[in-house]
C-alpha cells in the first residue's frame, strides 16, 4: 500500500436505509480495524434532514477521526470496500438514499483534487449532517481555504439536525 507518515483523517459516516443508527455504529467499528490506522475518536450521532433530495428518510450522521499511515487513495479504497461490505452499490445516483457513506472530510492539512478524490470535501463548508458531527470531536479543527469549524457551523441552517440521546460512539 502507498505510504505516507501519520496523519489525522477526518471521515463522514452517513446512512439513512437498513437500521441507519446499527449501520453508523457498526462502521465506526470498522473504522476502528482499518490498516496502519488508529481510531481516535468518534462524535454522537445525529439525526439529520436529507439534503439535495428530500424525498427520503432522515440520515443517522457521525465524524470519526483515525491516526493513518495510508495514503488517502489507499484510505478511500478501504473505505469503499467497508461501503461495499455493508451493501452499498455504487450507481452514480446523488444525494439518494444509502445504506453508508464514508468519505474522507479532511486529511491532515492537505488539500487533494483527483479523479473520485476531493480533500477537503466539497460542500463540506455548507452542510450541517458534516458540521454538526467534526463540531462534535474537533471544533477548533482549522478547514483549508474555509475556516474553523466552529465558524462554519455559525453560517449553516442546522434545522431539523439533533444528536440523538446517548449515542456517543466507541
Amino acid at each position: 500500500m502507498n505510504r505516507v507518515d501519520e496523519r489525522d483523517a477526518y471521515i463522514g459516516i452517513g446512512s439513512n436505509l437498513d437500521d441507519p443508527e446499527r449501520q453508523v455504529r457498526s462502521a465506526i467499528a470498522d473504522l476502528a480495524h482499518l490498516p496502519e490506522s488508529r481510531l481516535l475518536g468518534a462524535s454522537r450521532l445525529f439525526r439529520t434532514a436529507p439534503w439535495g433530495r428530500t424525498d427520503q428518510p432522515a440520515f443517522v450522521n457521525a465524524a470519526a477521526v483515525v491516526a493513518t499511515r495510508l495514503s488517502p487513495r489507499a484510505l478511500l479504497d478501504v473505505l469503499l470496500a467497508i461501503e461495499r461490505a455493508h451493501g452499498r452499490h455504487r450507481d452514480g445516483t446523488r444525494w439518494g438514499p444509502r445504506v453508508l457513506d464514508l468519505d474522507i472530510l479532511l486529511f491532515g492539512d492537505m488539500r487533494i483534487a483527483e479523479p473520485g478524490l476531493d480533500v477537503p470535501h466539497p460542500h463540506l463548508a455548507e452542510r450541517a449532517f458534516v458540521l454538526l458531527p467534526l463540531a462534535d470531536i474537533a471544533p477548533g479543527l482549522f478547514v483549508p481555504g474555509h475556516g474553523r469549524i466552529s465558524e462554519l457551523l455559525d453560517n449553516v441552517d442546522t434545522h431539523g439536525s439533533e444528536p440523538l440521546p446517548e449515542t456517543r460512539a466507541p
